[in-house]
């Protein structure tokens, strides 16, 4: 009796072992012949170790992935020469971060990633420019820095990189890969082509790379008693160098200060904030909100500025200086003064958490005014708008001379009001 149950027992446990092992050959056959489908080809190793990746069926169109799968099944089985799988596919996971048609996201292969991440402090070997996107996502030109290969070359203002040793970069659609591309060893040339719209033509240059070492910051005592700060960028210890630079300045007696923004594409979000902290009274500075309206507010404390106060900005004054330039005036702390900014209001995270050693930058929230604004695509309007005189339009802003800088002119002019 307890024989027979024993042998009961194992005849049902190798019916079982053998229903679940039949059903999961079936369905891996059946999972296998859909890619079948897919190709209308038969697969050359049913058993091979396959990979797949998952869509809702309401995020796509099933009849467009059997079109990739088509397109991959054709470039593996009758392309003229073998393709490189891994290259392919690595610019798949790129047109994937380019769909969202953000400029701000985008996939960073292995190597980009690393390019990415290598160090960026105030030295490096290049050609001595600053530079941003434009609205046509073309690099361009919106500082050239004194004593560098590229004010010796002839580089302006407002240039448009688009060649760089003989690769066309107007498609690449991201402003640090094109500056890893112009960056090298010391003493080595790079060739580069812009287009200048001034004079509706291509020039070509060549640069020999050198160690440019640039301080982001400067300040001086003007006339009548005015300070003057320029921000060239917000790099990581710019709130630190701030500091250093007001306090320099109050201890000579200024009346009155000019914060120059100008021609700053902005940079660190918590650098401005901490320089924000040390101008407004206690209060928020800038709010983030995310997709499922997740508020992340920023806020100063007690501590503000007491003297007169007029920032500059233009055209190419973004992000974080838009943020500094948005909460001094919502707060009525300066008077900003110049043209309207460039209307960046999105604010990026880097995730670099990936297995193959990528990563992705891509937009995580919209960050907001004091006063709840948006400036995303609109910019900030100046209190006082003031152009620049027509032949300084492609001049870096420390070579317009101060007595003729018009928009300079109108912050000081604007300040002595108030010290009067």
């Amino acid at each position: 009796m307890k024989l027979g149950r024993k042998i009961l027992i194992s005849l049902i446990l190798l019916v079982c072992f053998t229903v679940v092992f039949f059903a999961g050959y079936f369905f891996s056959v059946i999972n296998l012949m859909s890619w079948d489908v897919f190709s209308s080809r038969p697969l050359k190793n049913w058993f091979k170790p396959q990979v797949a990746i998952y869509f809702d069926e309401d995020q796509v169109d099933f009849k467009d992935v059997a079109a990739f799968n088509r397109v991959k099944n054709l470039l593996e089985n009758d392309y003229y020469e073998e393709v490189d799988f891994s290259k392919v596919f690595s610019s798949a996971i790129k047109g994937l971060s380019e769909g969202v048609e953000d400029p701000y996201t985008m996939y960073y292969t292995p190597e980009e990633m690393k390019a990415l991440w290598e160090d960026v402090s105030g030295n490096y070997v290049g050609i001595g420019v600053l530079v941003q996107m434009d609205e046509n996502k073309l690099l361009t030109v919106i500082d050239v820095f004194a004593d560098s290969p590229a004010k010796e070359a002839g580089l302006q203002k407002n240039d448009k990189i688009i060649n760089v040793n003989g690769e066309d970069v107007t498609t690449v659609g991201d402003a640090d890969l094109i500056v890893k591309k112009i960056k090298g060893e010391p003493n080595t040339k790079v060739r580069i082509t812009v287009y200048r719209p001034e004079e509706n033509r291509q020039i070509d240059f060549e640069m020999e790379r050198r160690f440019i070492n640039i301080s982001w910051i400067s300040s001086e005592l003007l006339d009548n008693g005015i300070g003057y700060i320029y921000i060239q960028q917000f790099d990581n210890d710019i709130a630190k160098d701030f500091q250093q630079h007001l306090s320099a300045l109050m201890a000579q007696g200024i009346k009155g200060l000019v914060i120059d923004l100008r021609d700053n594409p902005g940079g660190s979000y918590y650098q401005v904030v901490r320089i924000a902290d040390m101008i407004v009274p206690k209060g928020i500075i800038v709010y983030t909100q995310d997709r499922d309206n997740n508020r992340e507010e920023q806020y100063s404390d007690e501590n503000e500025l007491e003297i007169p106060l007029a920032v500059l900005v233009n055209e190419y004054s973004a992000s974080a200086s838009e943020i500094l330039a948005a909460c001094i005036q919502d707060y009525g702390k300066g008077i900003i003064v110049g043209r309207q900014t460039f209307g960046k209001g999105l604010v990026q995270e880097i995730d670099d958490n990936f297995a193959n050693g990528g990563g992705l930058k891509y937009t995580k929230a919209r960050y907001f005014t004091p006063s709840g604004k948006s400036i995303h695509g609109e910019g900030v309007t100046p209190d006082i708008e003031v152009d620049l005189d027509e032949e300084f339009k492609t001049s870096a802003i420390e070579d317009i001379p101060h007595d003729r800088d018009a928009q300079l002119r109108a912050a000081i002019e604007a300040l002595m009001k108030q010290i009067d």
